[in-house]
């Protein structure tokens, strides 16, 4: 999976429509190879990443979980410790 795309599911607070489109957006760049698509595929592109995110948002809405919502600055202070263990100051 892509590094870029972070968990979205279970925290408080909820999840924002700007995260989900950002992953989204993540998500088709990964695939497509594109960062930038052309302006002759910049339709299908942007279709893709309104598909994606609305598949994604149906699913966060769906799933249930028993476990307490994830705080997020505890889990972005993890993501920096993981980054430091690995690539050092």
């Amino acid at each position: 999976m892509c590094r870029n795309i972070k968990m979205l599911f279970n925290f408080d607070p909820p999840v924002t429509e700007d995260e989900v489109r950002a992953a989204s957006l993540q998500f088709v760049r990964k695939i497509s190879g594109f960062n930038k698509p052309s302006k002759a595929n910049e339709a299908a592109f942007e279709a893709a990443v309104d598909a994606v995110a609305e598949a994604s948002r149906e699913l966060l809405v769906s799933l249930e979980t028993n476990a307490p919502p994830r705080n997020r600055e505890e889990e972005a202070e993890k993501a920096r410790a993981r980054g430091l263990a690995r690539f050092g100051a």
